[in-house]
């Protein structure tokens, strides 16, 4: 099981690295490794889990933040607020199309790997289309909006070597974009 102690923390040069393809059909290791990265979000949402074991809250993990540098992620989100839940798996991500228009937390964006609370907002893209493969190997096409969108950019940025406060403006941190949304 996976717990906070395996997931590594800001200034780690994993974080800042691109993350390699994976090649099908997975091994045994990727297999369990996606399996364990989402096990240990769904534990970290269970209060008594999370309590007994130390872990902090999450809806997503890349497969870099526990020092594997491979294109793989997990995202569990049960509910997204619109009666959507999210359980993904996904290999190799990729952002096909987005929106023009901007969207963003209004209490701004944190992350396992970072420890402190950086202010600021994040803008990102308010919908995206994302291909991927699920642990199976079968393509997947995901349309995403909102909070959902907003998760799995963060995440994708996390195989890309970017951290969410690569985003902000250090000069107007809290200052939204002109047409963006508040999510």
């Amino acid at each position: 099981m996976l717990t906070m102690k395996d997931i590594i923390r800001d200034g780690h040069p994993t974080l800042r690295a691109k993350a390699e393809d994976v090649h099908f059909p997975l091994s045994d290791e990727d297999r369990n490794t996606l399996k364990e990265m989402r096990e240990f979000l769904i534990n970290s949402q269970d209060e008594t889990t999370a309590n007994k074991y130390g872990l902090r809250s999450g809806v997503g993990l890349a497969a870099p933040q526990i020092n594997v540098s491979k294109r793989m992620l997990a995202v569990y989100l049960p509910d997204d607020g619109n009666g959507k839940s999210y359980d993904l798996m996904l290999v190799n991500p990729k952002v096909m199309s987005h929106s023009v228009q901007e969207a963003y937390l209004p209490s701004g964006e944190g992350c396992l790997s970072v420890d402190e609370n950086i202010p600021g907002l994040v803008h990102r893209k308010n919908r995206i289309t994302v291909k991927a493969y699920d642990i199976d190997g079968n393509e997947i096409k995901l349309r995403l909006k909102g909070y959902p969108a907003i998760i799995l950019q963060h995440e994708i940025d996390h195989l890309n070597g970017v951290m969410f406060y690569d985003y902000i403006d250090q000069n107007n941190p809290l200052q939204p974009h002109d047409d963006a949304v508040e999510v």
